[in-house]
C-alpha cells in the first residue's frame, strides 16, 4: 500500500525537477543578476536598484515598451480573427478537409528563417510584390519601404507573426467548434436562425472558454515575440521594430550587460503578469460556460 501511494510522486518527479531546474530556477536567477552590474567575463557586483532606475529612465526602454504593445495590440486581433476564420472555413465536413487543415497549420511549423527570406521578398521596396500590386492595381506611385521605414517596419513585422502563428490557434479553436453538440444547430435551423443568428447565439457563447484561452496565449506570444524581429529588421530603423524580448537578446548577447537584461527581463514578466491578471479579472464578463 505504502509503495502504491509513493508510485504517483515518482511519475510526477521528472516534470517537477524540470520546472524547477529549466523554468523556475533562471527566473530566479535572471532576478538576481538583475541587481548586478555583470558582463559574463567577470564576478557580478552587486548594484541595488541601479539597472532598473537606468530603464525607467532610459527613453530606448520607453520606446521599445511602446513597440511592444503596440505589436500586441496588432498581433492579438489578427491572430484571434484569421484563426476564427480559418477554423470555421475547416469546420466542415468535405472530402480531403484534412489536406486544408494541414496547408492552414503549414506556416506555424516552418522554420521562421525560411518564412523571413519569402516575406523579405514580398516587402521588398523595388522589386516586391506588395509594392507590385500596389503600383499596378491601386496606383500608387510612391509605396512605403516596408521594412527600412520607421513608421512601416512594426505594422510589417506584425503582419508576418499573425500569418505564422494563427494556424496553431486555429487548431485549438476548431477543437473548440467540433465539441459543439450539432443538435443545437438543427434546432436553430428549425427555428429558422440564420447563419449570423447560429455564429451569434450558438458558437461564440459555447466557444467563449476556448476563446478566452487563445487569447491569454496569443497575449503572451505578442510580449515575448523574438524570431521574426531577429529574422527580419534586427531591431531597425533605429530600434523602430525592436521589442522588449529583442531588447534583452541586444543587450545580454550583443552589449555583454547580463545584469541590465535581466532586469529587463523582469520588467518583461511583471508586464506579461499584469496582462494576464487583468484578462482574468476580466474574464466572467465574457466567458460563458453553459447556455
Amino acid at each position: 500500500m505504502k509503495h502504491g501511494k509513493l508510485t504517483p510522486y515518482l511519475f510526477l518527479a521528472p516534470m517537477i525537477v524540470g520546472l524547477l531546474v529549466f523554468r523556475l530556477g533562471p527566473v530566479f536567477v535572471a532576478m538576481l543578476a538583475g541587481f548586478s552590474k555583470w558582463n559574463i567575463q567577470t564576478p557580478p557586483q552587486f548594484v541595488g536598484m541601479t539597472n532598473y532606475a537606468e530603464a525607467i529612465s532610459s527613453e530606448i526602454f520607453w520606446q521599445v515598451t511602446k513597440n511592444t504593445v503596440l505589436f500586441a495590440l496588432l498581433f492579438v486581433p489578427g491572430v484571434m480573427i484569421l484563426a476564427m476564420i480559418m477554423a470555421l472555413m475547416v469546420n466542415q465536413k468535405l472530402r480531403g478537409i484534412a489536406f486544408f487543415r494541414g496547408l492552414y497549420f503549414l506556416p506555424y511549423i516552418t522554420a521562421m528563417v525560411a518564412v523571413a527570406m519569402v516575406w523579405n521578398w514580398i516587402f521588398a521596396t523595388r522589386f516586391g510584390v506588395l509594392n507590385h500590386v500596389l503600383r499596378t492595381f491601386l496606383h500608387i506611385s510612391d509605396p512605403p519601404a516596408w521594412l527600412a521605414d520607421a513608421a512601416w517596419a512594426l505594422p510589417a513585422l506584425a503582419i508576418v507573426a499573425i500569418w505564422k502563428h494563427a494556424g496553431f490557434q486555429m487548431l485549438i479553436l476548431l477543437a473548440g467548434l467540433q465539441s459543439i453538440p450539432s443538435s443545437l444547430y438543427e434546432a436553430a435551423v428549425m427555428d429558422g436562425a440564420t447563419r449570423r443568428a447560429q455564429f451569434f447565439k450558438i458558437t461564440l457563447p459555447l466557444m467563449s472558454p476556448v476563446i478566452f484561452f487563445v487569447f491569454v496565449i496569443t497575449v503572451i506570444d505578442a510580449f515575448k515575440t523574438f524570431d521574426v524581429t531577429y529574422a527580419m529588421t534586427g531591431g531597425g530603423p533605429n530600434y523602430s521594430s525592436t521589442t522588449l524580448a529583442y531588447f534583452i537578446y541586444l543587450n545580454a548577447f550583443t552589449y555583454g550587460r547580463m545584469g541590465y537584461a535581466s532586469a529587463l527581463a523582469m520588467l518583461l514578466l511583471i508586464l506579461v503578469a499584469a496582462t494576464t491578471l487583468v484578462s482574468f479579472r476580466m474574464k466572467d464578463r465574457f466567458v460563458e460556460y453553459a447556455l
